[in-house]
């Protein structure tokens, strides 16, 4: 029997936070809705074990790295044609933060799955290298390997993130 209370309790307080996650280990928001929602499924019939752990976020977000890693199938983008646009709401200038998330985006898109999780576990969850490295079975050497490539390359495709990040 799920505690569905206790479940949704936690989706409700947390949601918002692991879909960031998400969002930062694929780099695409569609992708980040279907790697949160299998995650959660799974998280919702195992939530008494989950539950149960000392830190319910962490063991969700080590399910979602893990679910992330063995993602085989290739992702498309779906378009469904509607004859009724959804209302905006009031407008207000966001372009700048939005030049931002596109430019966020589109340099998540240029480095692998193992780049973005090393990047996210090392400066987003700010684990030290040896943390990294026992959470993804390998070497400090490869972690240490993997956050140059992944910076080397966002400092190529991206200039103005770090400009944004280390005026």
């Amino acid at each position: 029997m799920i505690d569905t209370e206790g479940f949704r309790d936690f989706v409700a307080a947390r949601g918002h936070a692991l879909s960031r996650t998400a969002f930062l280990l694929t780099g695409d928001h569609g992708q980040a809705e279907d790697l949160l929602q299998e995650t959660l499924v799974k998280a919702a019939t195992r939530w008494r074990r989950v539950s149960a752990a000392a830190d319910p976020e962490a063991y969700v977000r080590t399910m979602m790295l893990n679910q992330l890693r063995t993602w085989r199938r290739p992702r498309r983008l779906t378009i469904v044609p509607t004859a009724d646009l959804p209302d905006s709401g009031p407008h207000h200038d966001q372009s700048t933060q939005t030049d931002l998330k596109i430019m966020l985006g589109r340099a998540l898109g240029v480095l692998t799955a193992k780049q973005r999780i090393v990047l996210y576990l090392r400066f987003y969850e700010d684990l030290p290298e040896s943390a990294v490295a026992a959470q993804l079975g390998c070497s400090v050497g490869t972690v240490k390997r993997h956050a140059h490539d992944a910076l080397n390359r966002l400092r190529r495709v991206a200039p103005r993130l770090l400009e944004r990040v280390c005026p």
